[in-house]
């Protein structure tokens, strides 16, 4: 079955950085867009970064563009989300999810979270 398993996340200071990491498995892994997206405490899910299967075409939200860098190793299963300049608006549970066609996800990792404060 679809397993989509995140890591990485932790606690850090504003303008610090993270690495977060997708080990997936139970599909074919390089046929599959994946995302990343976000849920901040009391408020709603936000998609944050997108990658096409062939790791070319990216997207980002406007709230992290050029904070955030979004790739995957096809030969490793693996997706990450490389996050630098962070900010306490950044404080989230980041899921790593898999793409079903157009952008919508139809599975979902269990979430790491990541925090931002002094």
């Amino acid at each position: 079955q679809v397993q989509l398993v995140e890591s990485g996340g932790g606690s850090v200071q504003p303008g610090g950085s993270l690495r977060l990491s997708c080990a997936a498995s139970g599909f074919s892994f390089v046929s599959y867009a994946m995302s990343w997206v976000r849920q901040a405490p009391g408020k709603e899910l936000e998609w944050v970064a997108h990658v096409g299967a062939d790791a070319l075409n990216k997207y980002y939200a406007d709230s992290v563009k050029g904070r955030f860098s979004i790739s995957r190793e096809n030969a490793k299963n693996t997706v990450y989300l490389e996050m630098r300049d962070l900010k306490s608006e950044d404080t989230a549970m980041y899921y790593c999810t898999k793409d079903g066609g157009h952008w919508s996800p139809d599975y979902w990792g269990a979430g790491t979270l990541v925090t931002v404060s002094p």
